[in-house]
């Protein structure tokens, strides 16, 4: 064990001639007492003890090995006095090498024949490596590794779980670096097999063991993990030792810390890379283990359960046998529950409260009759409407909130039992964070095969209910343990949106059988239950915050559309008035939860119900919308004078009975004084001294943005309060404020698009008044802040979202300002603010007002083709994306304006324009998908005047090969559908020498190919569509070439519905019409000399098929015309 022996140093004692500062002196010279600071205490405390460690090391470090009885006294001297220094607080000048050279020394030093010595060395080992936080080099592990491997085979076993102690320590984080002893550790008949297999009848070694195990599979980044066979030889000892059974002979809180060390060791083996099926690793087993100790030990509950759980719609069987009452505790504590009873519940909050920093636990469960109900379940109604812990039934009401303190045990026995409990909600704690892990590291689709064992689907009628996640969440009395199971959970929710789509209960239910679908909409409904249940009882705040992440993780993943309504309407009731607690994250986790339900399928009949419903003129004056922690107190709401109404919002525009209370709200949370001081919590966390913690200020914008996304058309009559909002926040300091603002601007700006995009002609007059503030405000500011590029970027995304109509009704000097300011950022050296701007000038050239200004569109189109040349792969596909749509703008203009928009425009420049999509084309799919697209509509655009001149010939034959290029290469389906159109989109053109030119049979020779072989129907579709552009017959070249467009189109429709995924067959339908139609179009301009071709390209078998599918496309595009004409 550790020496207590003092060390005493003559060297320590005070000098004649050394400063005696900080002792009174007798002498009248010497000035007065003055007392030593804090921080001068401290740092010559500290000095000191750097000093005596350096003297000990140096000391320890001159010593050399022999068998004198003194080195045997100097050593054991050097090890108390350096055991017995608390290294973690003075440990700044300590280097790791030193460490490591002093602890080589000293196991040198030491023959494995002194074992109290070995003993001493060990434990300084262990303490140096755990206070200084030392990671060893590879030689000092390898030496001292194997310098504990040979005591722990030589020495008693007295030492053994010293040794291990220390070896535990050299291993922390250094598997990977171990492999010359992994064989002697881990292999047949190791040391840590040996000693760490359940077999083992020394409980201490055992724990020792299984810590060295855990180190051991401990990863660490950049380093490589631990291999293969001794990884699996580390899972089958912590599984089965998860698995074994308490020996008779050991108590329970020692069997606590072994099954903890052991959960441990899982967790660090799961965070160890991705799960992987193998033979001796078996989910379904270290679920089922998981499961049975994620309930260990809670009060009045015996789980019995398989040993083994499988993947399955429905829960497998499990037992929960009621607990042996315990009469002694019932009868010996009868009169001391009675006593003070009063005072104890008044307490209960805040001592429930204080749980969340510690592992305190309460004691026997109550029901609320007062009686102990020892199996700790519920019976009877399962309402989910409670408001408050006084009126809450004891069905309902969770079990933890009725148990009454540790003090109603006699002292050796209420100690006992409170400690017992407090290492068994350990445990519980380990086993979910385990489990946790398993989450983590297994593929969601197979885990969601175990939903149903940890997810109810219905509340327990008749009997207990199941034992899952939320019964630990409601039931468990320690708060750690109830935020444990939620992390769980929420784990298990985040990014379910595709397994929970399957979940639907708007049908009628069946009689005969139960679908899939309405037991997993079953299993969603309770856990809105249950989590609303969680919410209204929990008190602990840390616990409450994680409550309220769960139901945001759930409202974002559930598909409401296809539920019965009425799920989000009490969820909504119950935490409205979260926000405007005490607690600064369960403000900030209300608000996310509430930017959940506005984002969450929007817009959804039921939110917009709740939306419009008016807010209350105060918390506490409505029944049911107060916490039931805070029923009698709220501190956000001060007393009121008779007669006065405040608002939710704090004294926002509109008053309390405004048509959407939530964005007044939020709107006060921006903006509004907090009106008392903040709590502990907040303190910090304002970015100014009377306002809301920034946190909450932040939430409560993004809250705003989710609403202006999802629901638009009921916040636009706030249009320019929200707008005014925004310059305010972008004129604040805080970077953070700044930018979430920005992101309200452009949410606003993309509504009033979608809002108005329909009809061009209407544009209201706030519309454009929104805007004319926001541009004469410091929006223009934040887009020239260089110091922010984020903002920058966030900036130019705002501008882009202007409406066309309103940008062409804004002052001419502020279109020119916004043009100027974009295009001089798109020669911003920022990779985020380059593509931005780009974009944004994408953007702009489509405006109607902007489109046929010639010089625009020219300043516009270089730079560009300037972005096309960046290094970054981003700012190249945003200006890829630019230059598409600036050549869509050409043909517009072509269409609209005619020759005078071409002539004025520059033959350089479109030159220029053609070679740099050209060159685009071959670069990645991201820019060559835009790249392909702007090169149809310049190979569209050219006119006789250029394609007269030879600097164009071979820009053009480069830019045609590289379209039928990409439509035979193996781009992504998306670009290759650019590209066939592109082609179809060329071939319009009438100017371009189609049939002639030597490219023609190729790229009719690329889009045949498609039309037959390609595995994307949408892709056939297109290069269908492009075969039946050309009007004449002359533009399909000679009549070989025109039967291989013939008969690469009949053998398409021959076999359409064939095909080897299943999600195609939705575009059969699609891809038969348009094969028909370009049949029937080159049926339209053959002449006869192509009709022998024809023929004889159909086969006896396939010539009654094609009939049959043209004629009823005939039959279909007249009964079509036919109605047009009625």
């Amino acid at each position: 064990m550790a020496g207590t022996v003092t060390f005493f140093d003559s060297s320590l004692c005070f000098s004649s001639t050394r400063s005696t500062q900080g002792f009174e002196s007798a002498s009248a010279d010497i000035p007065r007492f003055v007392p030593l600071s804090k921080a001068q205490h401290e740092l010559d405390g500290s000095a000191q003890a750097q000093d005596q460690i350096s003297r000990c090391f140096n000391k320890l470090r001159a010593l050399r090995a022999s068998d004198s009885a003194t080195l045997k006294t100097e050593l054991n001297l050097l090890f108390d006095q350096l055991i017995s220094e608390n290294y973690s607080l003075n440990h700044e000048g300590i280097r790791a090498e030193v460490v490591c050279e002093m602890l080589i020394h000293a196991s040198r030093l030491v023959p494995l024949s002194q074992e109290h010595l070995i003993i001493k060395l060990c434990q300084l080992i262990h303490q140096l490596l755990n206070q200084l936080q030392v990671i060893v080099d590879e030689h000092t592990l390898d030496v001292l590794v194997s310098y504990c491997s040979r005591a722990l085979r030589t020495c008693s076993s007295w030492t053994h779980t010293e040794v291990l102690l220390a070896l535990s320590s050299l291993l922390y984080g250094n598997g990977s670096r171990c492999h010359r002893h992994l064989p002697e550790l881990l292999g047949p008949g190791g040391i840590l097999v040996s000693h760490g297999d359940p077999s083992q009848p020394e409980i201490e070694l055992r724990r020792s063991a299984l810590h060295c195990i855990a180190n051991l599979c401990l990863s660490v980044p950049g380093q490589p993990y631990l291999e293969e066979p001794y990884k699996g030889v580390c899972y089958g000892i912590l599984l089965r030792t998860l698995q074994s059974p308490k020996p008779p002979d050991v108590e329970d809180i020692v069997f606590c810390t072994l099954l903890q060390s052991a959960l441990k060791g899982m967790q660090y083996f799961l965070n160890g890379g991705k799960w992987k099926a193998v033979p001796n690793q078996d989910l379904g087993t270290l679920l089922a283990i998981l499961k049975r100790l994620m309930f260990y030990g809670l009060p009045g509950i015996s789980v019995e359960m398989p040993q083994v759980l499988y993947p399955a719609p429905l829960p497998q069987y499990e037992t929960v046998p009621a607990a042996k009452p315990e009469p002694s505790q019932d009868s010996t504590n009868k009169k001391r529950r009675s006593r003070g009873k009063g005072k104890k519940a008044g307490a209960e909050g805040k001592k429930d409260g204080e749980e969340g920093e510690g592992d305190h636990i309460s004691g026997p469960l109550k029901t609320g009759a007062g009686g102990v109900d020892q199996s700790g379940w519920s019976h009877g109604s399962q309402s989910t409407s409670v408001t408050s812990p006084s009126g809450a039934t004891p069905q309902l009401y969770p079990s933890w909130k009725k148990g009454s303190s540790d003090s109603e045990f006699s002292d050796p026995e209420g100690g006992m039992q409170s400690k017992l409990r407090l290492y068994q909600a350990r445990v519980r704690q380990s086993a979910l964070q385990c489990f946790l892990a398993v989450v983590k590291c297994v593929e969601k689709r197979i885990l969601y095969g175990y939903w149903s064992s940890f997810v109810p689907d219905a509340p327990g009628i008749g009997g207990p209910p199941p034992l899952t996640l939320l019964t630990i969440a409601l039931k468990d009395p320690s708060p750690k343990v109830r935020a444990g199971s939620l992390q769980v959970l929420s784990a298990l929710l985040e990014g379910s949106r595709q397994f929970l789509s399957n979940a639907e209960d708007t049908s009628a239910p069946r009689q005969a059988f139960t679908p899939f679908s309405a037991t997993l909409a079953a299993s969603v409904r309770e856990l809105h239950r249950c989590l609303l249940l969680a919410l209204v009882a929990e008190s602990s705040c840390q616990t409450l915050t994680q409550v309220l992440k769960c139901l945001a993780h759930l409202v974002s993943n559930v598909p409401y559309n296809r539920l019965r309504p009425g799920l989000l309407s009490p969820l909504w009731k119950q935490i409205r008035p979260y926000v405007r607690h005490r607690d600064v994250n369960v403000r900030v986790s209300s608000l996310t939860l509430f930017g959940a339900l506005v984002s969450t399928q929007a817009p959804l009949p039921e939110i917009q119900l709740l939306l419009q419903q008016p807010g209350s003129t105060s918390a506490l004056s409505t029944p049911g919308i107060s916490t039931p922690q805070e029923l009698s107190h709220n501190w956000r709401l001060p007393a009121r004078r008779d007669g006065e109404a405040s608002s939710p919002g704090g004294g926002v525009e509109g008053g309390p009975e405004g048509p959407c209370w939530l964005l007044q709200l939020c709107v006060s949370l921006v903006t509004q004084p907090r009106e008392e001081p903040y709590s502990d919590s907040d303190a910090g966390g304002s970015s100014g001294a009377s306002l809301e913690p920034s946190p909450v200020r932040l939430e409560a914008l993004q809250v705003l943005a989710h609403l202006v996304k999802g629901y638009f058309s009921m916040v636009q009559t706030y249009l320019l309060e929200l707008g005014q909002l925004s310059a305010r926040c972008l004129a604040e300091q805080d970077p953070s404020v700044q930018l979430h603002g920005a992101k309200l601007l452009e949410e606003l700006g993309t509504g009033v698009i979608q809002q108005y995009r329909a009809d061009a002609n209407t544009t209201p007059q706030s519309v454009v008044e929104f805007w004319s503030e926001v541009l004469g405000g410091p929006l223009i500011s934040a887009l020239q802040n260089e110091q922010h590029p984020t903002l920058q970027t966030s900036a130019c995304d705002t501008l882009s979202s202007i409406l066309p109509q309103a940008f062409s009704q804004l002052p001419d000097k502020t279109q020119v300002l916004c043009i100027t300011i974009l295009l001089g950022l798109t020669y911003s050296e920022n990779s985020l603010v380059k593509p931005a701007a780009v974009r944004a000038l994408g953007v702009y050239i489509l405006f109607p007002c902007l489109r046929e200004d010639v010089m625009f569109v020219a300043d516009t189109a270089n730079a560009i083709l300037t972005a096309l040349d960046d290094r970054s792969p981003n700012v190249r596909a945003k200006a890829a994306w630019s230059l598409g749509n600036l050549t869509d703008t050409l043909i517009v203009n072509m269409q609209a304006v005619g020759l005078e928009f071409q002539e004025e425009f520059s033959d350089m420049l479109l030159l220029n324009m053609l070679r740099s999509a050209t060159k685009a084309s071959g670069d990645k799919d991201r820019v060559k998908s835009n790249a392909v697209r702007a090169l149809g509509n310049l190979l569209h655009f050219l006119q006789p005047v250029h394609l007269g001149k030879p600097v164009f010939e071979q820009p053009l034959q480069e830019a045609m090969r590289a379209l039928i290029d990409t439509v035979r290469g193996d781009a992504t389906m998306k670009v290759r559908w650019n590209a066939c159109y592109a082609l179809g989109n060329a071939f319009r053109n009438h100017n371009l020498p189609l049939g002639s030119a030597v490219w023609s049979k190729e790229a009719y020779s690329a889009l045949s190919y498609v039309v037959t072989s390609c595995k994307n129907f949408k892709v056939r579709i297109k290069s269908a569509a492009a075969l039946s552009v050309p009007l004449t017959r002359d533009r399909y070249g000679d009549v070989h070439q025109f039967a291989e467009v013939w008969r690469a189109l009949a053998q398409a429709l021959e076999h359409s519905e064939e095909t080897e995924d299943f999600l195609e067959y939705r575009y059969c339908a699609s891809l038969r019409s348009q094969l028909c139609r370009a049949l029937l179009h080159l049926l339209s301009v053959c002449q006869p000399d192509d009709l022998p071709a024809l023929r004889s390209s159909l086969s006896d078998q396939s010539r009654p098929v094609l009939q049959g599918f043209l004629v009823h496309d005939l039959k279909f595009l007249i009964e079509v015309n036919h109605k047009n004409l009625i």
